[in-house]
């Protein structure tokens, strides 16, 4: 039957039908207004009402009362009477999406991040998946766009969330659609999902027994995340409860939260640090809040909750002439050395992230391979370890 001699309600639902299959359109796509419909094909209001309600009947849209007509995707059945007749580059294609792990990361800032991808990558190694990994900058609302993106095009993500004072609706919405995900490094607090992550109040323990054993008491915890993550609040509660168990006084003023570094300026640091230690540090601001802390010696030791924040607090001791682990002991979370973890100059939480990456593929595939059935949440918190290096030593005190 040519076209001019289709019905119209039926030449709208192949239109559909068409997009679908070529994927022009795909799930949870908003479809136009009835009212655009019309006018688009220039028929009434009953043709296209009759169009959607086949559409809907079939298994290819969804509709929301107040919202509109959605994407649902291609009907199972249409899928199996019609795969021996679909173009061979649909299903080329079709065949490329299920072989695609999506990884949704912030960006790559240091070798903590280097080391998740590279356990992700790992553990695909003897899989049938490759990997396509989106940077979404530690923006929420980019974050938003990749995922929308992603979900279409692969069989499972490994999510990285942003930091964000609220949870991206995203997520939550692959949590709604039974949609394959993990997250990594931190969770949703209240919001079950798969998760992989390591003990973060755990190893602010490690970090402060530590320390203490050395005879530090006056301890400072330091972070210059933008916003309180979920795991820069474990790890500060770690701290705090450290601190209990010995019957010390918790001094606010030893918690350091409230500054930013520039991330450029940690880089060119990190870069002083391993490829010239005996060179000159980059100079930093006199100003700064950390600077002048640390330049005043109020406090004997440091723990930075990022490897790049460890080699910004060793430089600007290097420039205001503090001996370390003389004058001051520093422990950072993450090893910062590219090289081999024998050469790690850093006394250091080691939170396992090649496992973690690993450990999130494992859980993804099992999810995947249970083809949407529910299976139960997981949540592995691995445990850490510190690594005991050169920037620790005992205090002043313990000498």
């Amino acid at each position: 039957m040519s076209q001019d001699r289709e019905p119209l309600y039926i030449r709208i639902q192949n239109h559909f039908k068409d997009l679908i299959i070529s994927r022009k359109l795909v799930e949870d796509d908003k479809i136009p207004t009835e009212k655009d419909l019309m006018d688009q094909f220039e028929v009434s209001r009953i043709t296209v009402v009759n169009a959607l309600a086949e559409l809907a009947k079939d298994g290819w849209i969804y509709r929301i009362p107040g919202r509109g007509s959605f994407i649902k995707g291609i009907p199972e059945t249409h899928m199996t009477a019609s795969a021996t007749m679909m173009d061979y580059g649909v299903l080329e294609e079709r065949k490329a999406f299920r072989s695609k792990i999506g990884v949704v990361f912030p960006f790559i800032g240091d070798y903590f991040a280097i080391r998740l991808i590279h356990g992700i990558t790992q553990a695909l190694e003897a899989s049938e998946y490759s990997v396509v990994v989106m940077f979404t900058y530690n923006s929420k609302e980019t974050e938003k766009e990749v995922i929308r993106e992603l979900k279409h095009n692969v069989d499972g993500l490994i999510i990285f969330p942003v930091d964000a004072e609220v949870y991206n609706e995203e997520i939550i919405a692959l949590k709604m659609q039974n949609y394959p995900f993990v997250l990594i490094d931190r969770h949703l607090p209240g919001v079950e999902t798969n998760v992989v992550t390591s003990d973060s109040v755990q190893a602010s323990m490690l970090a402060v027994d530590h320390l203490w054993s050395l005879g530090h008491r006056n301890i400072a915890i330091c972070s210059d995340s933008p916003l309180m993550t979920v795991s820069v609040e474990e790890r500060i509660q770690g701290y705090n409860e450290a601190l209990k168990q010995k019957g010390a006084l918790i001094n606010p003023a030893l918690i350091l939260t409230d500054f930013e570094v520039n991330a450029a300026k940690k880089e060119k640091e990190a870069t002083s640090l391993f490829l010239q230690p005996d060179g000159d540090s980059p100079v930093m601001n006199a100003e700064h809040p950390l600077y002048r802390f640390i330049k005043n010696r109020m406090a004997t030791a440091y723990i930075a909750l990022n490897c790049a924040l460890g080699v910004h607090i060793l430089s600007i001791a290097k420039q205001v002439g503090l001996r370390v682990p003389e004058d001051i002991s520093i422990i950072t979370f993450d090893n910062p050395s590219p090289m081999l973890e024998e050469f790690s100059l850093l006394t250091h939480i080691d939170q396992s992230e090649q496992r973690i990456g690993s450990e999130a593929v494992n859980i993804l595939l099992e999810v995947i391979g249970n083809k949407g059935k529910p299976i139960g949440y997981r949540k592995i918190s691995l445990n850490p370890s510190l690594v005991m290096r050169q920037t620790t030593g005992p205090a002043d005190s313990a000498r």
